[in-house]
């Protein structure tokens, strides 16, 4: 065996060594120095997210007999994580630290570190045994992650129905993937394209699929693989609830897309185009109805996700480099939108232990700061210019308009219809903080520096991704050039 071929995982390896140091410190340094982990963690993983914007990741590379591919596209879209990650991690310093926490904080940032290599290997795959380990890498610890708040029931519940959820999806996710080997022989991307251009559409393909999709619906939350979501967003500690609801969908989007395009390309328009029309209405339109009924934040925004994973799945039925390019700046958005208002919350969870959304009315007479923060993330969520979610929802529009057909037309109008039920929603929370008349549950408080720290990020990105259109155009040249649609 070539041990060279290792170097192509650049940033698996730079991921494994953050994880290695953060392990060594938090397992052999004295008591006395414990005290600085989440600042050491912080600054290794911010290190490490700097190193990965350097010209020399961006760089074609396989290994493995083609198993593991690297390319700019993909060294982009670990980047745009790793800035999640980093967010998260900023946010959640105040929580790890706290009495009841900060004798395990160390495990919460490996068990970390570890489900974002999973999701880097489940992005970079290019054969389904690689994928079925980065899945598992990903999702298994998440489960931990989960139970953490070890004394609240909440967090228990959570944790046994996502690990539930998670195998049974794995195991239909599995049976997709026996069909699919007994029809093609192999599990390359590749070859089974090749098989499935010259073989005949079969009923088993057709099963096949639609149990792919379950197994990866799973991570996205689209419906009907949603159930799982508000329950444990819920129970879930704040920090973990926040990671579930950005870096686990943004891997998993990506993912599902390079399967759909370099796995079932040939049969997209007989099979999987309708499959994907009928879950994405489904799920947006779900998503809007059931986030219009929560009182809870945490469970509103679990099902603002639902939503907004259908929105994001335009990206992949538009089928063009331009979807694709939309669909990274439509999680690049996401990112900090949705981490600005899960740092509200944390925040204010974490000083008081409120989490209702009749508990927020009148919060800008007590806390305007973090009033106005919180208002900023609802505007981008709902895609109100000019803030930044307006153009990623422009933009993920535009691209799927270009395919041009008469059902695509039809979806995004459908699109465009729960974009303005969103709205309502989402100037709910507003409306409550603004123009409620009702006394403030939450006294005026200074949060830590660490939640400041990550909310005045995650604002700055709202507001500048809204006026500065580089990016944008940067992401749509690195998928022009990419070869995920190359000979489609």
């Amino acid at each position: 065996m070539d041990y060279s071929q290792f170097l192509a995982m650049k940033q698996e390896i730079g991921l494994l060594v953050v994880f290695l140091l953060v392990f060594l410190f938090d397992t052999f340094m004295p008591k006395k120095a414990q005290g600085s982990l989440s600042g050491i963690t912080c600054l290794l993983f911010a290190l490490f997210t700097a190193a990965g914007f350097c010209p020399c990741q961006l760089a074609d590379a396989d290994a493995f007999a083609g198993m593991y591919v690297t390319s700019p596209v993909m060294v982009t879209i670990k980047n745009i994580l790793n800035v999640g990650v980093l967010i998260v991690l900023i946010q959640s310093c105040r929580w790890a630290n706290s009495d009841i926490q900060i004798m395990r904080r160390g495990e919460f940032y490996e068990l970390l570190l570890v489900t974002l290599f999973g999701m880097y290997l489940m992005i970079s795959a290019r054969h389904f045994l690689l994928f079925v380990i980065g899945l598992e890498a990903a999702s298994l610890p998440l489960a931990a992650m989960v139970a953490f708040d070890k004394n609240r029931y909440e967090s228990h519940e959570a944790a046994v129905k996502y690990i539930l959820t998670a195998v049974f999806s794995s195991a239909v996710f599995l049976m997709g993937l026996s069909f699919v080997y007994g029809l093609t022989g192999s599990l390359y991307f590749a070859k089974i394209y090749e098989a499935l251009s010259v073989s005949p559409e079969s009923p088993m393909l057709i099963v096949a699929l639609a149990f792919v999709i379950a197994g990866v619906g799973f991570k996205l939350s689209l419906v009907p693989f949603h159930l799982w979501t508000a329950d444990v967003y819920q129970g879930a500690p704040t920090s973990v609830t926040s990671y579930l609801s950005v870096i686990s969908k943004g891997a998993a989007a990506f993912a599902f897309l390079v399967i759909l395009v370099q796995v079932f390309g040939t049969v997209y328009s007989q099979v999987w185009e309708w499959m994907l029309y009928a879950i994405i209405i489904l799920t947006i339109t779900i998503g809007n109805l059931f986030a219009i009924r929560q009182r809870n934040m945490k469970r509103f925004l679990a099902f603002s996700s639902i939503s907004q994973a259908g929105y994001i799945m335009l990206g992949v039925i538009a089928y063009n480099y331009v979807g694709m390019a939309s669909m990274m700046y439509y999680i690049l958005v996401y990112v900090f939108s949705n981490l600005a208002a899960f740092g509200v919350i944390s925040a204010i969870e974490n000083k008081t232990g409120l989490v209702g959304m009749d508990d927020y009315k009148g919060l800008y007479k007590t806390n305007p700061r973090l009033s106005v923060a919180m208002m900023l993330a609802m505007f981008s969520l709902a895609g109100i210019p000019p803030f930044a979610g307006f153009f990623s929802k422009f933009f993920i529009f535009t691209g799927a308009i270009q395919q041009g057909s008469i059902a695509i037309y039809v979806l995004v109008l459908i699109a465009l219809i729960n974009t303005i039920v969103s709205l309502y929603y989402y100037l709910l929370v507003v409306k409550a903080m603004f123009i409620s008349e009702d006394e403030c549950k939450v006294a005026p408080f200074r949060s830590s520096c660490s939640e400041r720290l990550g909310l005045w990020i995650s604002v700055a990105g709202i507001v500048f991704l809204g006026i500065v259109s580089c990016v944008y155009n940067y992401l749509l040249e690195l998928s022009a050039s990419s070869d995920i649609f190359a000979g489609l």
